[in-house]
């Protein structure tokens, strides 16, 4: 996996705790959940591409 996909997640993570965090602060339930949502898809990014590169590392 390349340096600029991990560094993709990590925005899309740093966004969904920013989101979360202003959903906090204005009592807004639905940001407060999107947040969440960010931060969960960025996880789950991050682990399909752990996975890959497991695979990779088995082929050499």
């Amino acid at each position: 996996m390349g340096v600029g996909d991990r560094m993709e997640n990590t925005g899309e993570d740093l966004k969904g705790k920013a989101k979360e965090a202003a959903g906090k602060v204005t009592d807004n339930e639905r940001l407060e959940a999107e947040g969440k949502m960010d931060q969960a898809k960025a996880d789950m990014k991050n682990t399909v591409e752990d996975v890959k590169d497991a695979f990779r590392d088995d082929d050499r």
